[in-house]
């Protein structure tokens, strides 16, 4: 049995069917739609191969357009945009049983020595991720066990993810909470030398949690929820190289949420504090049995 880190190097390994035509494994869960991290991850992979594979990815702009159906196979279709002498440009579309569902634009740059430098620090100081406990541990401490649907998540999940503030768990502990969280993350496993796994593997762990901090103020992130949530659309800038199967600080924060939509910010540093990653998403958020007028 391989662990959860290498079935999601297994689950980014797509299968070539065309010169620009891929297909994805969509494995059969109990969710009502596949993961979009999942999708996005798979999509960087597609447009990567297409690439020389000496310029390194340094943004993807992305949309969310339909639902997909976890168990169907994803088919990823590249175009070739641009091949510049300095960027190249491809666009993904991500296509399951004959309808568009996800629809990618990214951004290659070969690596440059030259320019301007600077870092604006980070918002905080937080503990190391040493000293924190895993998700399974908190719940686990507040309901004295872990229920078996946990148990089963806990061991297919390829993040340990540990956050540096403690869960609230009622409605009581949300009264005048900050639309903020932050959270460490790195690979459960190994994930091999190849910096585009990486690359894909932190864009699947980037909308894991990020609409956490659109959620902190309205009901505990850990139990029954209020709304149905669906990314619509996601945004990621890769500022310097890094290994997803090292520990980055994922600090996130919602600056409005509006009109049934959230919007998050969020910013990946390594144990150093240099600023690896920065990503925006926008979720719905409608509360359940509601519908559009």
């Amino acid at each position: 049995m391989t662990n959860p880190a290498e079935r999601l190097v297994d689950l980014l390994d797509l299968e070539r069917i065309e010169v620009n035509i891929f297909r994805g494994r969509s494995p059969h869960e109990s969710l009502q739609r596949v993961f979009g991290g999942q999708v996005a991850g798979q999509a960087l992979v597609a447009a990567g191969r297409t690439t020389d594979g000496d310029r390194p990815v340094h943004s993807l702009h992305a949309y969310f357009l339909r639902p997909g159906r976890p168990g169907v196979p994803i088919v990823y279709q590249v175009e070739r945009v641009r091949d510049g002498r300095s960027f190249t440009t491809r666009r993904v579309t991500a296509v399951q049983q004959g309808r568009t569902i996800f629809d990618l634009t990214a951004s290659f740059h070969r690596p440059e020595e030259a320019g301007i430098a600077h870092q604006l620090p980070p918002a905080r100081v937080v503990p190391d991720p040493e000293e924190l406990s895993t998700v399974a541990e908190e719940v686990r401490d507040h309901l004295g066990a872990l229920p078996e649907a946990l148990e089963r998540m806990a061991r297919r999940q390829p993040f340990d993810i540990r956050y540096v503030d403690r869960l609230r768990w009622t409605r009581e502990e949300i009264t005048d909470a900050d639309p903020r969280s932050a959270v460490w993350m790195r690979a459960v496993g190994p994930l091999g030398d190849d910096p585009l796994v990486h690359t894909c593997a932190l864009t699947y762990a980037s909308d894991m949690t990020l609409l956490d901090a659109v959620r902190i103020p309205v009901e505990p992130l850990w139990g029954p929820r209020g709304f149905d949530m669906a990314s619509l659309d996601h945004a990621m800038w890769f500022h310097r190289p890094f290994r997803a199967d090292e520990w980055f600080l994922y600090d996130q924060e919602s600056p409005v949420a509006t009109g049934g939509r959230g919007l998050a910010r969020g910013r990946i540093y390594d144990r150093d504090g240099n600023l690896l990653v920065s990503v925006v998403q926008e979720g719905l958020f409608r509360r359940l049995g509601e519908q559009p007028s």
